[in-house]
C-alpha cells in the first residue's frame, strides 16, 4: 500500500511541472494598443453619422459618454480599415464575403446591408467584422474587386 502511494506521488510530482508549464504557454501575451494622435481629434460629421446610424438612441451612453469605447472608434475609423482594390482573380480567392458577415444591429433593428457599394459613404460599424481579431483581416465585397482590409489594432 505504502510504495503504491509513493509511486503515485511520485507520478504526480513530475506531470504537475508539464502540466504548468503547458498551460503557460498557452496564456496569449498582451500588447498595448498604440493610438495615432488623430484620434484626440474630434468626429467628423461623416463619422458622428456612421456611429448615429449604428447606434441610433444609445449614441450618447454607448460611445459618446464612453471615452475609450470613442476612441477604438476613431481609431478603427480613421487608422485601421482601409478599402483597397485587388485586380487579379487569382488574389481574390479565399476571402470571406461581406455578404456573409452579420449586421451590428443590436442597437438598430432596422438597419440594412448595402444594396450597393460606395466606398466613400461605406459605414463599416453596421457589419460584426472581426475589429479586435489579434492579426489583420480582410473580406471581399461581394461581386466587386473591392476588399474591407482591417488592421490588427496592434499594428503600427
Amino acid at each position: 500500500m505504502f510504495y503504491s502511494l509513493l509511486k503515485g506521488a511520485i507520478i504526480l510530482i513530475f506531470l504537475i511541472p508539464t502540466q504548468i508549464s503547458a498551460q503557460a504557454s498557452n496564456i496569449p501575451i498582451s500588447k498595448a494598443v498604440k493610438y495615432r494622435d488623430n484620434v484626440n481629434a474630434p468626429l467628423t460629421q461623416s463619422e458622428l453619422e456612421k456611429i448615429n446610424e449604428v447606434y441610433q438612441n444609445n449614441t450618447k451612453d454607448q460611445v459618446l459618454e464612453r471615452p475609450m469605447h470613442l476612441k477604438r472608434i476613431k481609431h478603427l475609423l480613421r487608422n485601421r480599415i482601409r478599402i483597397i482594390t485587388i485586380d487579379r482573380i487569382d488574389k481574390q480567392r479565399g476571402y470571406q464575403l461581406m455578404s456573409e458577415v452579420e449586421l451590428f444591429n443590436h442597437y438598430n433593428s432596422n438597419l440594412k446591408r448595402d444594396v450597393v457599394f460606395n466606398k466613400e459613404t461605406f459605414n463599416p460599424l453596421k457589419y460584426s467584422f472581426e475589429f479586435f481579431a489579434p492579426i489583420p483581416k480582410m473580406y471581399r465585397v461581394d461581386g466587386t474587386n473591392y476588399f474591407i482590409q482591417i488592421k490588427s489594432q496592434f499594428q503600427e
